[in-house]
């Protein structure tokens, strides 16, 4: 099996997250203002602003992304927030449904960086579940309603997936 490098280092990768991160900065703010034209001049300093200051607090590190592997996580969450969401819902409405909330301990494998916040971010948007921080061994606290469920195996494939579409280059198996 070949190795693929994990990071694109060269000038051009570095452009690359320049660029997006322009994009996405200028996309944000023709949504805010709704594209009112008077307000170019102030967009266009926002979004310079914006883009240095995001690139100064986070260095563009040239991460490699599959589209592929991102379109999988993004269905899965998608398919999991409605699932989970209806569930909370459910449980809210019947009082016959037990809650039975509480902390499980998740051993995650990302060390404490962007790639890690990342997968807190998705986990919490996820009904259900909520990290909450982390215990002196470096593992995740996680806020369950129902700690008899399979929440340790949906994070592990949570955490598969989203290191398989942003840290190394998306072989999807």
């Amino acid at each position: 099996m070949m190795s693929i490098d994990r990071f694109d280092r060269s000038p051009r990768g570095a452009m690359r997250s320049l660029i997006s991160r322009a994009l996405a900065f200028t996309a944000l703010w023709l949504a805010v203002s709704n594209a009112d034209p008077s307000g170019f001049a102030a967009g266009t300093i926002a979004v310079i602003a914006a883009t240095w200051t995001s690139l100064v607090l986070l260095p563009a590190e040239g991460r490699r992304v599959s589209p592929v592997a991102l379109g999988h996580l993004v269905l899965r969450f998608l398919r999991q927030s409605t699932v989970a969401g209806t569930d909370v819902a459910w449980r809210a409405l019947d009082p016959r449904l037990p809650l039975r909330t509480g902390f499980v301990i998740y051993p995650t494998q990302l060390a404490s960086g962007p790639l890690r916040n990342t997968f807190c971010a998705v986990s919490s948007l996820l009904p259900g579940t909520l990290p909450t921080g982390a215990d002196a061994s470096g593992a995740l606290l996680i806020h369950c309603l129902d700690t008899h469920g399979p929440v340790l195996e949906q994070l592990t494939e949570e955490e598969a997936m989203l290191t398989r579409a942003l840290e190394d280059g998306g072989s999807y198996d």
